[in-house]
């Protein structure tokens, strides 16, 4: 049996609207956006099996994958999801809408959007939810569809999981070859370029949507992330920090200090890199549900992988939340004096293997919101940089 794997959500996007036979595979052919990426050691056992099974994130299999060649057969459909019953197969959707003309949909629909749909007669709405494409959440913009097609004569709404690549070349060559599937020789009407969002005129069921998914910042889900070098003060920025926001009683704060999860959500794991790095995603992850829910989590571990950061910022983005990061950027021969643990004279020993700082590579992060060097400097005195970012940036207004 080949080995299981499961994919991205890009991925599983792309891969379903291959099974329904909206674009063609194979995956990974040159020149295509269409591509699968396995870790090396399930691309080895792949290679070796001539195929890799690919599941959904609760296990259900869905397809199965030949290696390398890239040639998808669909095993199920996927089960679960809010709107599953929308999700329609090109054929499904010609075989019960034939003859509507099919309207692709990204956005919220606005009132003059709305007229000039009424005026079109029958109507398919073909909400483009796949991962990246939308400018709302699909959940939102299936509900704020749903809402529109209630105020047009005769309209129906079909979801369609196409992503984004981040090409805009290749991502409008797919949407046009899935519309068209979608449509089947039936008209297509393109919408004009939609408004932004703050000047957008939309009826009252709609704009409490669009507000509830895409809240002000003072109320957004919020990750605040601190990340530097062992000793140098994140960890201490981190409790000051939630210390001051639960004293204004502002909002609740959850802390996911290293050490207080290493205990808890990460026992048994070692400190080797690949574990460290769990850790992190762990971390991470347990941060961006918190954001998912509108709360706000501190997190302050060392961090040193510009692809771990990224990828917790992924897990945030995809929550809905906002990542705050805070580079905490005091130098190495201040954090290595300081030593409060320790550590850094038994990593110079040779004791600590693969000790960021000393023998591991700490990555400054490009995309930090706010660096801090605590050298020579009062905890809030430092704190002070860290609640003016965060207060230009909207998330929080704290004395």
């Amino acid at each position: 049996m080949p080995q299981q794997f499961s994919p991205t959500p890009r991925e599983l996007d792309d891969i379903e609207l291959i099974v329904s036979g909206a674009l063609p595979g194979p995956l990974n052919a040159p020149g295509s956006a269409l591509t699968l990426a396995l870790p090396a050691s399930v691309a080895e056992s792949a290679a070796a099996d001539g195929a890799v099974e690919i599941v959904d994130p609760e296990g259900l299999p869905l397809a199965r994958v030949t290696w390398p060649a890239g040639e998808v057969t669909g095993l199920s459909s996927p089960a679960y999801g809010p709107f599953r019953r929308l999700h329609l197969t090109p054929e499904q959707t010609r075989k019960a809408y034939a003859g509507r003309t099919v309207v692709p949909v990204t956005d919220a629909l606005t009132t003059a959007e709305i007229a000039e749909i009424a005026a079109l007669g029958p109507v398919l709405l073909l909400a483009l939810v796949g991962h990246g494409t939308p400018s709302l959440s699909p959940v939102a913009l299936l509900r704020a569809s749903l809402l529109a097609a209630e105020d047009l004569p005769d309209a129906v709404v079909v979801a369609v999981p196409l992503a984004s690549h981040d090409d805009p070349e290749a991502d409008h060559a797919l949407g046009v070859a899935v519309v068209e599937a979608y449509a089947g020789g039936d008209p297509i009407h393109a919408l004009a370029s939609s408004t932004s969002t703050e000047s957008a005129d939309y009826t009252e069921a709609i704009a409490a949507v669009v507000a509830s998914d895409q809240p002000a910042p003072e109320v957004q889900g919020l990750v605040i992330f601190f990340t530097g070098l062992s000793g140098s003060g994140k960890s201490t920025l981190a409790r000051a920090l939630m210390d001051r926001i639960l004293e204004q009683g502002a909002r609740t704060v959850t802390s996911l200090d290293g050490d207080v999860v290493r205990r808890n959500l990460s026992a048994g794991l070692t400190f080797s890199k690949e574990d460290r790095e769990t850790n992190i995603r762990r971390i991470g992850w347990v941060a961006a549900e918190i954001s998912r829910h509108g709360g706000l989590a501190v997190c302050s571990p060392i961090a040193p992988f510009d692809s771990t950061r990224q990828d917790v910022r992924g897990y945030v983005d995809d929550a809905g939340g906002a990542l705050f990061l805070v580079h905490v950027a005091t130098p190495l021969e201040e954090c290595e004096r300081r030593d409060r643990k320790g550590l850094y004279a038994k990593a110079r020993a040779g004791e600590i293997p693969e000790f960021t700082g000393i023998s591991s590579p700490y990555e400054e992060p490009a995309d930090a919101d706010v660096r801090v060097d605590t050298t020579g400097r009062s905890i809030e005195d430092a704190l002070d940089d860290v609640i003016e970012g965060l207060r230009s940036a909207g998330y929080l207004d704290l004395a």
